[in-house]
């Protein structure tokens, strides 16, 4: 059974590095690198390529964690669509706390990764299947609690009105506020209920508890 054979891996919480490392090693895969930041992964993952060694593999954490240090990559995200755009053919797993559709279903289309592991009580069992899926065949692997991430499409889209609404929340503007400014410019819907529809869609979708923390959600994923 083909199994990769060089894999790096960018994370920067020991336990689960730690974590990874033994499920590489019950794959019998020795050949494997961490990086505790993405600089560093995208570092080691370009020298690899020059010296004709390249990694087979990435799996990458989304959140990094800041300190001291200046970086240039800052998130995983933004490693991964990196090292995609670098190294068009190596496969990559996302492994994350992350549970928001959005983020998720985004990184599938925009980065093409090839499969994400959600961390949590099965995730060592399921970076096993992922890691042996997608070694061998080009499925996507997806952990079972966020599959609905890649059902999101028929029930909800987010639109440019949904975004409008955001910026003016994000601003400080009221409900009956924004209400009012969609009426003058003829942008629907623009009644209270429509209104309260939309926001409770949303709330939904990014799965916040309420106005305020929607926007932040929104905010920390570059929406608004």
């Amino acid at each position: 059974m083909p199994m990769f054979k060089k894999v790096i891996i960018a994370e920067d919480f020991e336990e689960f590095n730690l974590a990874v490392k033994q499920t590489l090693s019950d794959l019998n895969i020795v050949d494997f690198q961490h990086a505790k930041y993405c600089d560093d992964a995208f570092l080691k993952i370009r020298k690899a390529i020059q010296d004709n060694e390249p990694y087979d593999l990435l799996i990458s954490d989304l959140s990094f964690k800041k300190d001291h240090r200046e970086v240039k990559i800052g998130s995983g995200d933004e490693l991964i669509q990196k090292v995609r755009e670098l190294q068009p053919d190596i496969k990559i797993i996302a492994y994350s706390i992350e549970d928001k559709n959005l983020r998720i279903k985004s990184l599938f289309d925009d980065s093409e990764i090839d499969a994400f592991v959600l961390k949590g009580r099965n995730s060592i069992e399921e970076l096993k299947k992922a890691i042996t899926i997608i070694s061998t065949s080009d499925q996507k692997f997806i952990s079972p609690e966020a599959a609905s991430a890649l059902q999101e499409k028929g029930n909800y889209e987010i639109d440019d009105v949904d975004i409008k609404i955001l910026k003016y929340l994000s601003a400080g503007t009221s409900q009956d506020d924004i209400i009012e400014i969609f009426k003058n410019s003829d942008i629907k819907p623009n009644s209270k209920s429509a209104m309260e529809k939309r926001l409770a869609k949303l709330k939904d979708f990014f799965k916040a508890n309420n106005t305020v923390h929607l926007v932040s959600i929104t905010k920390d994923m570059g929406l608004i």
